[in-house]
């Protein structure tokens, strides 16, 4: 069993798509989807700098993971609508 937080994040790659995951260190990720650090997605790595744009946080790991699949399954619409809403 984990300890801490997880979150579910979207970040805007610079050809305004949007990619989605989670993680349990957030700072860590952005840096690795960022090339600062070795790792990051595959998708994001041709579509550098990223920007973290969406971040919800969960005590459980999966929790945080089930919220990245819902969001997964959004429209690019329904998740420009999801960024309005908690801007």
């Amino acid at each position: 069993m984990g300890s801490g937080l997880h979150f579910a994040y979207i970040v805007k790659c610079v050809d305004d798509s949007l990619y989605c995951g989670w993680t349990s260190d957030l700072k860590h990720r952005m840096e690795a989807h960022n090339g600062i650090v070795p790792g990051g997605a595959k998708y994001t790595r041709g579509r550098r700098p990223v920007q973290l744009v969406y971040a919800e946080s969960f005590h459980e790991k999966r929790a945080a993971q089930r919220r990245e699949y819902a969001i997964k399954r959004m429209s690019k619409t329904q998740k420009l609508r999801l960024l309005k809403d908690t801007n």
